[in-house]
C-alpha cells in the first residue's frame, strides 16, 4: 500500500531530477494563489474604506430640510413655507413608530475668540442624540453634548478637530474657555479625526456644536435649519420616511407626497449601493483570480502528464508486483495535491506579507487596507483544492489504467 512517506520520497526524487520543471509548476500555483487572495483582499479593504468614509457623515441617518410647498393642500395654496420647531419634532418622536433618534439642527456662523485669535465658525445647535447619529466621536478626555447640557442651556461647545487645532494648536482644548459672540463657552470635547467623503454643510472637522437650547438663547431662532433622524432598523428606513412625511404633513398641513415641502436625504441608500457594487466587484476580482489559478492548475496537469510518461516503466513494474490501480491513482493524486499545497502556502505567505506592509505606504485613505479575511482564505483554499484535485486526477487515472505488460516495455 502506498504511504505518505513513500509519496514524499518520490516527490523529493522528482524535485531533484527536474528542479526547473518543479519550480515552474509551483510558481504557477503561487501566482494563482496570490492573484485570487490579494484581489479579494484589496476588494474587501476597499469596501471597508468606502463604508467607513460614508459613515463619517452618519450611521445610516436621514437628513431632512423644510422648504416650500409645491402642491395645494386643504385649501392652502402652493409656495407656502414649512417651518418646523422643537415642539413639532418632540411630538413626532412620540407618534412615529420605528424611530430610534431624532435631533433638530440650527445653523449659523458665530464669531469665536480665544486670546488674540478671532474667526468666524460654522456652528450648529443640536440635541444630545445628534453626536451618536452623526458619528461625532470625542477625543480621549472629552465628550459630546449630553441631555443635561441641553436641559440647563449650558454654554458648552464641542469642536471639530481642525478647528480645535487652529485655535489651540497641539494642546488639548478640553476645559478651556472661548468667547462665542462675546459670551464665554467651556470646551467639553474635540472630534477625533475621521474619514468623511460627503457632507451637507461643510466638513465636520471645521465646525462647532452647542446645545440647541443655548443656541435659542443666543439667536432667538425657533425654527430648525434641518433635522436628522435614524430608524431602529436600517431596513425600515424607507417605510420610516413615509411615516415621518405623513406625521409632519398632518401636523403642519402639507401633502405627505410633496417632496419640495420636506426634502429628505436617505444616506442608507449609499450603503446599499456600496454593498451591491462591491459584491459585484469582488465577484469579478474573484473570477479573474480563479481563472489565473486555473491556468496554474493546467500547468500542474501538464507537468503530471509528463511525469506519468517518464515513469511509465516504473508504474508497470509496481503493478506487476501487485500494486492496485487505486494505489497508483492515490500516489499521483497525492503528489499533485502536495505540489498544490506547497504553492498555495507560499502564495498565502506572500499575500499576508503584502497585506501587512501595505498600510505603511499611506494609501489607506484612498483604497483602504487589504485584508485576507477568513472568508477570503476559505474561498482561496477551496479553489486551490478543486484545481489541485482536477489537475491531478486525470493524469493519475491515466497512470492507473496502464497495462503492466505494455508499460514495462516502454
Amino acid at each position: 500500500m502506498v504511504t505518505l512517506k513513500d509519496v514524499f520520497k518520490q516527490l523529493i526524487r522528482d524535485v531533484k531530477s527536474e528542479k526547473l520543471r518543479t519550480l515552474l509548476t509551483v510558481f504557477g500555483i503561487v501566482w494563482g494563489t496570490v492573484a485570487i487572495s490579494l484581489m479579494l483582499a484589496f476588494g474587501t479593504g476597499l469596501h471597508k474604506q468606502l463604508v467607513k468614509s460614508t459613515a463619517g457623515l452618519g450611521d445610516r441617518i436621514v437628513i431632512a430640510w423644510p422648504g416650500l410647498t409645491s402642491i395645494p393642500y386643504e385649501g392652502l395654496g402652493k409656495g407656502r413655507r414649512i417651518r418646523i420647531s422643537d415642539e413639532d419634532l418632540e411630538t413626532i418622536r412620540g407618534n412615529v413608530t420605528g424611530l430610534k433618534a431624532i435631533s433638530a439642527e440650527y445653523s449659523k456662523s458665530f464669531r469665536v475668540s480665544y486670546g488674540t485669535k478671532t474667526m468666524s465658525v460654522d456652528t450648529s445647535g443640536v440635541a444630545a442624540e445628534f453626536g451618536a447619529m452623526r458619528n461625532l466621536i470625542p477625543q480621549p478626555g472629552g465628550r459630546f453634548i449630553d441631555a443635561i447640557d441641553v436641559h440647563d442651556s449650558r454654554r458648552v461647545a464641542f469642536l471639530g478637530e481642525k478647528l480645535a487645532t487652529d485655535i489651540f494648536g497641539t494642546s488639548s482644548p478640553v476645559g478651556k474657555t472661548i468667547l462665542v459672540n462675546q459670551s464665554p463657552f467651556l470646551i467639553i470635547g474635540a472630534l477625533i479625526k475621521k474619514d468623511q467623503d460627503s457632507n451637507y454643510s461643510g466638513p465636520d472637522s471645521g465646525k462647532m456644536w452647542i446645545p440647541l437650547t443655548t443656541y435659542h438663547g443666543l439667536t432667538g431662532e425657533k425654527y430648525v435649519s434641518n433635522f436628522v433622524f435614524q430608524a431602529v432598523s436600517a431596513d425600515d428606513t424607507k417605510a420610516l420616511l413615509k411615516r415621518m412625511s405623513a406625521a409632519l404633513g398632518k401636523r403642519l398641513r402639507f401633502d405627505a407626497k410633496d417632496k419640495e415641502a420636506l426634502s429628505m436625504w436617505d444616506t442608507t441608500e449609499q450603503f446599499v449601493f456600496f454593498d451591491l457594487f462591491m459584491l459585484a466587484f469582488n465577484g469579478f476580482l474573484g473570477l479573474v483570480g480563479v481563472l489565473t489559478l486555473v491556468v496554474g492548475g493546467i500547468g500542474v496537469s501538464n507537468i503530471m502528464n509528463v511525469v506519468v510518461e517518464e515513469r511509465t516503466r516504473e508504474i508497470g513494474i509496481k503493478m506487476a508486483l501487485g500494486a492496485k490501480q487505486r494505489w497508483i491513482l492515490t500516489q499521483f493524486l497525492i503528489e499533485t495535491m502536495l505540489v498544490t499545497f506547497i504553492g498555495g502556502a507560499i502564495g498565502f505567505a506572500i499575500s499576508f506579507g503584502v497585506c501587512a506592509i501595505f498600510p505603511s505606504f499611506g494609501f489607506t485613505e484612498y483604497v483602504g487596507d487589504p485584508v485576507v479575511s477568513p472568508l477570503v482564505a476559505l474561498l482561496t483554499a477551496v479553489a486551490l483544492g478543486v484545481v489541485g484535485f482536477v489537475a491531478g486526477y486525470f493524469p493519475a487515472r491515466e497512470a492507473a489504467q496502464l497495462d503492466p505488460v505494455v508499460a514495462m516495455k516502454l
